[in-house]
């Protein structure tokens, strides 16, 4: 049981980052390799702040900030420049590198001595219920704290996602949205069309380094390796999602972002208990994206030809 609630608990941290990875790959159509720098920056930027003293929900603010601003510059090097989008976010994803270990000052900041949201989490979790350490479910045992934690964590995600839902239905929203639809018939009402693309890598790499924050802050350190492989993790999760919804508004595509980010790491994490090498987890996870690519595709090659 105590592997199920981590593997949500991560899955549901590590939405965020798929959600951030849905607007860069869906709405904008952009290949934004950032996300790798980004989310080792929020959890960065949360680690050495909260180390030095600083409230972990003020570094979990300026940890997004920090994402918002390399997302930016992403953009701005696409815009502006006229850098091709895959190589302006190699090189942002480049820099954030040396960035990010003169944020940290080494190479890993471990947070187990000092206090963090999850911390709050665990202290309210004893303050409403102070004599019960763990919690009977379906005839499991589950460590109250972890049961606390997680639940704080999913009505963070809600909250996080309604707001962005909201968002992209306000009028600069759907100017967002349209770009990435039809860049130039949007720029033919007066939309510009750069800064649209700005903010919108702004935003999503600003959810990106949101997700590294918590994460930072649940694992207990923050590493300057953490980032490896996570673009791959966000657009997994993305394809999984819209591979279990059949409509594809808006709601249910940042739903199914988050949903496929929890049955993929509950798929590593079922991977990995059936005595998979650790070693061996990217290996597993390029399969699993392997797999999420061609689903789709099959599984409407097979209803056209009546097999499903």
């Amino acid at each position: 049981m105590t592997l199920l609630i981590g593997s949500i608990t991560i899955g549901l941290i590590l939405s965020l980052l798929a959600v951030g990875s849905y607007i860069s790959f869906r709405i904008f159509k952009f290949p934004d390799l950032t996300t790798e720098g980004s989310i080792t920056l929020g959890a960065a930027i949360a680690a050495s702040l909260i180390v030095y003293g600083v409230h972990p929900l003020i570094a979990t603010i300026l940890a997004f900030a920090g994402g918002f601003v390399a997302g930016g510059i992403t953009g701005l090097l696409h815009t502006k420049f006229k850098i091709n989008g895959l190589l302006a976010g190699i090189l942002v994803m480049t820099a954030l590198y040396s960035v990010n270990l003169h944020v940290m000052g080494r190479s890993n900041v471990p947070l187990l001595s000092d206090i963090t949201l999850i911390t709050y989490f665990e202290q309210f979790a004893d303050f409403i219920t102070p004599n019960i350490e763990s919690i009977n479910i379906l005839g499991w045992t589950a460590s109250e704290k972890d049961i606390y934690v997680l639940l704080f964590i999913l009505i963070t995600i809600i909250l996080i996602s309604i707001i962005i839902y909201l968002f992209f239905k306000t009028n600069l929203g759907t100017a967002m949205r349209a770009t990435g639809d039809n860049q130039q018939m949007i720029k033919a009402l007066g939309v510009n069309t750069n800064l649209m693309i700005i903010l919108g890598l702004a935003i999503s790499n600003g959810l990106i380094a949101l997700s590294g924050a918590f994460l930072a802050q649940y694992q207990g350190f923050a590493d300057v390796q953490m980032g490896i492989g996570m673009v791959v993790w966000g657009l997994a999760s993305v394809i999984i999602g819209e591979a279990l919804l059949s409509k594809k508004s808006l709601g249910l595509l940042i739903t199914g972002a988050i949903m496929g980010s929890i049955l993929f790491r509950l798929l590593v994490a079922i991977a990995l208990r059936w005595g998979m090498n650790p070693n061996d987890l990217k290996i597993i996870t390029a399969l699993f994206v392997f797999i999420a690519l061609i689903m789709p595709g099959m599984l409407n090659k097979f209803k056209r030809k009546g097999i499903c």
